[in-house]
Parts: structure tokens; sequence; C-alpha cells
């Protein structure tokens, strides 16, 4: 009987709570996002004449390779698109990466401006050839023109705007674009280690990332200005399974193909990466709350109590969520035997692995070690790198970067964003404690979709917008 009336006396509470937050989430009004891009056709022309340039000039890069001759042919473009920049700001180009100095009235707070010159292969069948740059019925075509030409090409005709009209920046800009970024080479490390031989220290880095993203989760209508804040590490394992080999008409139990097998079975179904919820990720849902239907007002509008809720059921509703919640793992290369009738000797299976904060790089790695080695596998890591430090959203800096989308984009909501993918940033943490993923142009489903793969466009409405930012934000930084 006690344990009935305890029972009963926790429903009760549970019950007394899911009231409060219900009645909490009927007093907060509901908030829309009705920022639509303007269209200036004049501009919108010239823009896309001039990211059409660069997308036609192909500049795929290949693991391993500098391909710098290739790269310096892309630097020609941008002289010849950009000349006042290349007049009057000082030029460092190190194997086919570039950077450009543009000195201000002081040099204590500088502004490092990023996007990447490389893209990655174009492969298949494409509305318009990936390398033509068609400009058609609102739309730059090509690969590269979203990812991540746009914002290289934004930041360049800010500045050549800027100098035509003689401003001066009260701070110190670099523009800062690797041709390495797509394949993880050095391109980046090394022009951070010229401004680290340099003494500077950015107060700011803006690079890709996040974006004015339309519609970013079920339920969210409008667009939003996704600001990543956390970008996840990311590692390559290589998982070896080994035996004598021998005839396939007489199989062992446990081959290491089969091996592999179980292994990933159970790494599939019992997962030991634990699902927990950041404060960026905490921030991000409790930001986009307003927006949301009443069942997303009240689930992320009451965090104090629906959180461990969410953190058991996200990872099931969908991978976009449990790629906000904990390291995934994704079985990516395969290789066995070269016969169809013989035991391979060595069967291999590759991972690439997205560290969390809560369960970084070297958690991750054992625990797959250990999961492993239960199947008499072995493991070698190919690559990694751990989590990046969060971008604080009180600092000064992220500050103007929401004051300026503020100015720039009227009544655009502002959302910091956990990133799943790789930017090029990392690299410049070790000098900058604000390094934001932001590229001020509009992706909708079409543009992610796009991004790596197929039909690769930009609207060309994005463009005047993007170039504004990156003017106010050179112009705002004092």
């Amino acid at each position: 009987m006690i344990a009935l009336y305890i029972i009963l006396g926790l429903l009760g509470v549970l019950l007394l709570l899911v009231l409060v937050a219900v009645v909490r989430t009927l007093c907060k009004p509901r908030k829309t996002s009705d920022w639509q891009p303007k269209h200036d056709a004049a501009r919108e022309a010239a823009y896309a004449e001039t990211l059409a340039k660069m997308v036609q000039y192909e500049t795929v890069s290949k693991k391993g390779e500098t391909q710098r001759e290739k790269f310096l042919g892309f630097h020609a473009v941008l002289e010849n698109l950009f000349p006042l920049v290349h007049e009057n700001l000082e030029k460092i180009e190190i194997d086919g990466s570039l950077l450009f100095h543009w000195k201000g009235k002081a040099d204590d707070r500088p502004l490092v401006l990023m996007g990447h010159q490389d893209v990655v292969p174009a492969e298949g069948e494409w509305e318009h050839p990936p390398f033509s740059g068609d400009v058609e019925n609102g739309r730059v075509w090509g690969r590269g023109s979203a990812d991540d030409k746009c914002s290289v090409m934004a930041f360049f005709e800010a500045v050549e705007e800027l100098l035509k009209d003689g401003f001066v920046p009260e701070q110190d800009v670099w523009l800062s674009t690797s041709s390495t970024e797509e394949v993880g080479g050095p391109g980046c490390p090394k022009l951070v280690e010229e401004l680290i031989h340099r003494g500077v220290k950015p107060y700011l880095v803006n690079d890709e990332g996040g974006s004015i993203v339309t519609e970013p989760m079920a339920g969210i209508v409008g667009n939003y200005a996704m600001i990543g804040v956390l970008e996840k590490g990311q590692g390559n394992l290589l998982i070896s399974a080994r035996s004598n080999g021998g005839h396939s008409s007489y199989p062992p139990k446990n081959s290491p193909i089969v091996r592999l097998s179980k292994f990933m079975t159970e790494l599939s179904k019992h997962s030991p990466m634990r699902s927990e919820m950041n404060r960026q990720a905490k921030e991000m849902f409790e930001a986009m709350a307003p927006y949301g239907p009443f069942y997303l007002r009240l689930l992320f509008g009451n965090l104090w109590l629906f959180k461990p809720l969410l953190v058991k059921l996200m990872p099931s509703i969908s991978p976009q969520a449990a790629a906000l919640l904990k390291t995934t793992v994704a079985p990516t290369m395969q290789t066995g035997s070269d016969g169809c009738n013989v035991l391979p000797q060595e069967a291999t299976l590759t991972l690439n692995l997205r560290y969390i904060p809560h369960q970084g790089m070297e958690k991750s790695n054992e625990a797959i070690k250990r999961l492993a080695k239960k199947y008499d596998l072995d493991v070698s890591i190919i690559d990694a790198y751990d989590y990046c430090d969060p971008v604080d959203t009180q600092s000064d800096a992220f500050k103007l970067v929401e004051r300026v989308i503020g100015e720039v984009f009227p009544n655009l909501p502002c959302i910091p964003y956990v990133m799943t993918g790789g930017t090029d940033a990392r690299h410049y943490q070790k000098i900058c404690g604000a390094c934001v993923r932001f590229s001020p142009v509009v992706y909708g489903p079409a543009q992610m979709k796009g991004m790596h793969g197929l039909n690769e466009y930009l609207d060309t409405y994005s463009l005047p917008g993007a170039v504004d930012y990156y003017k106010t934000l050179i112009d705002r930084n004092r």
C-alpha cells in the first residue's frame, strides 16, 4: 500500500510539472520569422557574373597534393575580378593558399574573413555542366557556387567596393582562403602559422559553416541565421580482421568478414556512444523554441523538464538529431578477398567518427577499441582530430556578429548552431577564441542537397546581402 501511495505521489508531481510547463508555454507568445531576401536585379546580375567566372575555373583539390600551379591560375582569375584588392592589400601566397592584409587604423582587434578556393569532384549527370557557371533562372550553377566560392566572392567584392569608396578600416582585416579545405590538407594551417609568425591574434574569425537556412527543422518555418558555434571533431579508424585464408568450400565459423559483421551489428544495435545535450545544443533548441508549433515550444522551451526525454528519444527520430547529441560512427569503406571463392587473409572496415565534447576523440576511439577486441579485431587510426572549443555566445565578438546580421538582415532570427561537419576555422582556434562559422547566403533544402552532390547552385538573390554583410562587419569592427 505504501508503495502505491509513493507511485501515485510521483505521478501527481509529474503531472503538476507538466501542467506548469504547459502554462509557461501558453503564456509565451509564438514568434515568426518573416525575413525574406530582397531582390536587387542590377547587383544580382553583376555578382552572379563574378561568381560564375570563379565557378568556371575548376579547383578540385586532391588529398596529398598541393596542385599549386592550378591554384595560381585561379589567383589570376581573382586578380582580374578584384583589381583594387590586389593593388592595395598585401598578398601572401603559400602553396596555392592565400592571405591578404588590409592595414587598418589599429591592429588590436584584427578581423579574419575566410572561405576556401577548392571544391570536391563533380561526378554523375548534371542539369548544367558542373563547371559551366551558367546563370539561368536566377541561379548560378556549378560546383563551388554554394560551397564555398560564394563566400570568397562576397568578401573580396566587399573589400573591392569599400576600396573604391576610399574607405579605411578601423581595424586590420585579413582575407584567408585555403586551397585544401575539402581534403583536410595543410593549406589553412600554413596560413595560421604565417599569422603566428607575424604576431597576429584575431579578435574574430568568420568562416563558412552555418548560413541563412530555410526551415532548419521540421515545424520551424521561415529563414534563420544558423551561426556555427561548436564544431565536432573527426576521425577515420581502420578495423582489421585477419586469418589464414583458405578455400570458400570449407569456411570456418569466424572468418574475417563474419567477425567484422558481428562487430558492426553490435555497434549498430548497442552503440557505446552516449547521448547528452551540451550547452550549445541546449542554447540552439531554446532559441528555436518560440518559432515552432505548440509541441516544439513545449518541449524545447521547457528543457528543465523534458531534456532527459529528448536525449533519450531524439537519436531515434532522425540521424541529424542523433548527430547533435553524440559521437556518430559511420562505416564508409570495406575490403575483403580478391576472389569469389577465396577466404580473405585480411578484411577491413573503415569507420568515420564525428566526436562530441562529452565523449571526445580519446574516449570515443577507446570505446571502439574495446568493442573490437571482443571480436579479435585490430584498430588503427588513419587520422583524427578532436572537437573544437565552443564560441562563447555572450562574448563581444559573437554579439558583434549578431548585431551585423540584425542590421543587414532585419528581423532575421539568430540561432547558435552545433556543426556536425568540418571547416578550416578549427585551425584558427589556436590563435582566436571567437571562430564563428557563418556564411551570409541562403541555403534551402535544394542547396543542402547539391553541396557535394549533383546540380549544385546558388540563388542570385543571396549575393547582395552576402556582400553587404561583410562590408558591414568590416565597418562595425571598431
